[in-house]
């Protein structure tokens, strides 16, 4: 009897835990500031400079959170600050290893600066990552073979 509570109760918290709802289904901070979802906002239209400022806050409060360094990378990708990104994808997946967004956006910003082999490296990681053929899986292969094809 115990055991099936046990059992019910693990579901139940399972189920109904908060979800990030973004950084590629990494999770973050069940909690997160209002920096954080306004620079993710910023993000998503393509705002990159105010998304700087706001997840720069969002760190100085938080600087544990992978999906904040992860945007930090993709914003400064967009602003083809390259080695600012890289640094940021870097922090991200030093905090989360298997961050699918962080391995996804890092192998497009090697394309992007023409490291080929780099790309396809992480794609490797992302396949171990992904228990399942994942979209982000999918999305950097896709974008590998673009590069391939010219």
């Amino acid at each position: 009897m115990f055991s099936k509570v046990v059992m019910i109760l693990g579901l139940t918290i399972c189920f109904n835990a908060p979800a990030s709802g973004d950084g590629g289904g990494e999770g973050g901070p069940p909690l997160v500031s209002r920096e954080y979802r306004q620079a993710v906002k910023a993000v998503k239209s393509e705002d990159y400079r105010k998304a700087l400022s706001l997840l720069q806050t969002a760190l100085d409060e938080d600087p544990e959170n992978a999906n904040a360094w992860n945007y930090m990378g993709f914003s400064l990708r967009h602003l083809k600050r390259y080695d600012e990104a890289l640094a940021a994808y870097g922090k991200a997946l030093k905090i989360k290893p298997k961050h699918k967004g962080a391995l996804e956006y890092l192998g497009d910003l090697y394309l992007q600066i023409g490291d080929l082999e780099q790309a396809r490296a992480q794609l490797k990681i992302l396949d171990k990552a992904c228990f399942f053929p994942c979209k982000e899986y999918r999305e950097l292969k896709e974008e590998i073979e673009k590069y391939e094809a010219g």
